[in-house]
């Protein structure tokens, strides 16, 4: 009798990658944390008359405590990128909520003691600067941990965008709550309590979802070093980092020195207020209209080449507005201009770098673009102090140079984004690609020409990153 062998093949198990609603409550005090230190960031810059006058001393002594705070980003930031990497977003969240409580409290010390002590307010305002890079480069980081790829840009831009948001408040209402130098000392301690109550949940949010989001989450990533090294090779990187780097430094230049643009031609204060509020508020209301359609189109390149240019429009618009005989109405105009492409580009730009470095960890790439923007940013506020004009000029102490330096340096950087996926070179996204199951693999040397900048079958060609093989892995999403 002859026996027949029958061959059972086991089932093939494929990962179920998961979202948790819970993802929401750290994304909101990612969110919160980022309104409040940037709130802190221009608590003086759109009353920096009437805080020289409390603190008896001059306005370019008031933007040192925007420059000091720039400069402690930059200080931070080697640490930002470890606790990140080898952390995650949860230590890096808690370690901003300690910084704000102590930095908040020692700038309020320096406000009420003795009429104000100026050093101390600045060493406070020094203390919450280290605390911003913890907080501002961490969404990226959050979204590629928690989200999908349904919703990472989304998460992104709600993260990062909190951050001008915050600036947007301390525009409007610190102009309310300090009319009179006598003011100060209330203003900075109602900033401190609100500091306070933002900071305690920080320390009960999860550090990790129980299982990864999406297959490109699942995978290991690149070892901190050789990420690093590799990226600073990276072409497309430097195309990203130079752009970005002056775009974000002259915005926190202008936010920072609104009110000594505005000033010289008879606006209050208070206009300068409501033109930084619209500056963000129209930014929060493209971004938020951009980052769903990115999300679900996956357009980065396409979106790059379209709001460079308008972003270069609107410093060519700024040399203008100031001193235009139709009063402070072009101002706004320019303002809500710059914010709607500024604010729509970031969280694309950001999101774009993580998908053509993939799989360097988020933190790397962005940390170093958030760095090189307030290390400019920094400079900028110097440099167009600086530029100010004379007392004997028409009319005092105006801006002009220093909006036309703005203006040619963005000029000069913009061709660099818009030419991403030229030459012969082809740009890949890559984390898009592995939660899609397509197999990637690093080429050795270069990538057909006819390839564009967003087609799906793009490919990097300097990441060696060895070879990604996820196609069997079918993603299933389940909201808990």
């Amino acid at each position: 009798m002859s026996t027949a062998k029958v061959d059972i093949e086991a089932p093939v198990t494929r990962p179920v990658y998961k979202v948790y609603k819970r993802r929401f409550w750290g994304l909101a005090q990612l969110v919160l944390l980022n309104v409040v230190v940037s709130w802190d960031w221009l608590t003086f810059s759109s009353i920096s008359t009437t805080a020289a006058e409390y603190f008896d001393v001059s306005e370019s002594a008031i933007n040192w405590l925007s420059t000091g705070y720039l400069f402690a980003f930059c200080v931070a930031s080697p640490v930002v990128i470890w606790v990140l990497n080898k952390g995650g977003p949860k230590p890096a969240i808690v370690i901003t909520a300690t910084l704000l409580l102590v930095g908040n409290w020692l700038r309020y010390a320096g406000t009420r003691a003795n009429g104000g002590i100026f050093g101390l307010a600045m060493f406070g305002q020094f203390v919450i600067g280290l605390a911003q890079p913890f907080c501002l480069c961490a969404p990226t980081r959050y979204s590629d941990l928690w989200f999908s790829d349904k919703g990472r840009t989304s998460a992104t831009a709600l993260a990062s965008l909190a951050n001008p948001l915050g600036a947007a408040i301390g525009q409007l209402v610190d102009s309310i709550w300090a009319t009179e130098p006598s003011d100060i000392p209330n203003m900075v301690l109602y900033i401190a309590v609100i500091a306070t109550v933002a900071s305690i949940p920080s320390f009960f949010i999860p550090a990790a979802p129980p299982t990864p989001p999406s297959a490109s989450s699942a995978i290991p990533r690149t070892p901190l070093i050789p990420a690093t090294r590799q990226l600073f090779g990276t072409l497309e990187f430097w195309l990203i980092l130079a752009p970005f780097s002056v775009y974000v430094g002259f915005f926190n230049s202008v936010s920072s020195l609104l009110n000594q643009i505005l000033s010289p031609y008879g606006f209050s204060e208070t206009d300068a207020g409501i033109a930084g509020a619209i500056l963000i508020v129209v930014g929060l209301v493209s971004a938020a209209v951009m980052s769903p359609i990115t999300d679900r189109w996956k357009h980065y390149l396409g979106s790059i080449r379209v709001l460079v240019p308008i972003i270069v429009a609107s410093y060519i618009g700024l040399i203008f507005a100031p001193s235009s005989s139709a009063g402070i109405a072009p101002m706004y105009v320019v303002m809500a201009l710059m914010g709607a492409s500024s604010f729509a580009l970031l969280p694309i730009v950001l999101e774009y770098l993580v998908e053509i470095t993939y799989p360097f960890s988020p933190e790397v790439g962005s940390t170093i673009c958030w760095t090189g923007g307030q290390l400019l940013g920094a400079c900028f506020i110097l440099i167009q102090d600086a530029l100010k004009a004379g007392d004997s000029a028409s009319p005092p102490s105006n801006m002009r140079k220093g909006l036309i330096f703005a203006c040619v340096l963005t000029v000069i950087v913009a061709p660099l984004p818009m030419s991403i996926g030229w030459f012969g070179r082809t740009v890949r996204r890559r984390r898009w690609d592995v939660d899609r199951g397509v197999e990637l693999d690093a080429p050795e040397t270069t990538t057909p020409p006819q390839a564009t900048g967003d087609a799906p079958n793009e490919n990097i060609s300097h990441v060696d990153s060895g070879s990604v093989k996820d196609a069997s892995c079918k993603e299933v999403r389940v909201n808990t």
